[in-house]
């Protein structure tokens, strides 16, 4: 029975993958801190997450956006997506010029 649970005493930044980028070429991409910052979210902190990757709540949007259209018919979706990926886009361009 203990080897069935012992999965449940690693915690999430075990599990997370590196980024190849950082480790092969020595410079961050432009997803660096996005798997951190989904761990903070997870774990109630939400503030952090938005310091670790401003574009956290915009891309969790975008996503629900993205999904939300399979299923209902949403008005100005083409709009919305478009606004919704541009403010993304800036986000984490600005957040990897700025660290």
């Amino acid at each position: 029975m203990l080897m069935y649970l012992s999965w449940i005493t690693y915690h999430p930044e075990d599990l997370m993958l590196p980024c190849l980028t950082k480790k092969f070429f020595g410079f961050e991409c432009f997803g660096c801190g996005s798997q951190r910052a989904a761990v903070l979210l997870f774990q109630g902190e939400f503030a952090a997450a938005f310091k670790m990757y401003p574009a956290i709540y915009t891309l969790i949007l975008l996503f629900a956006l993205l999904i939300a259209h399979n299923f209902y018919k949403i008005p100005y979706y083409s709009k919305l997506l478009y606004i919704l990926v541009f403010i993304n886009l800036a986000l984490i361009v600005g957040n990897y010029f700025l660290k």
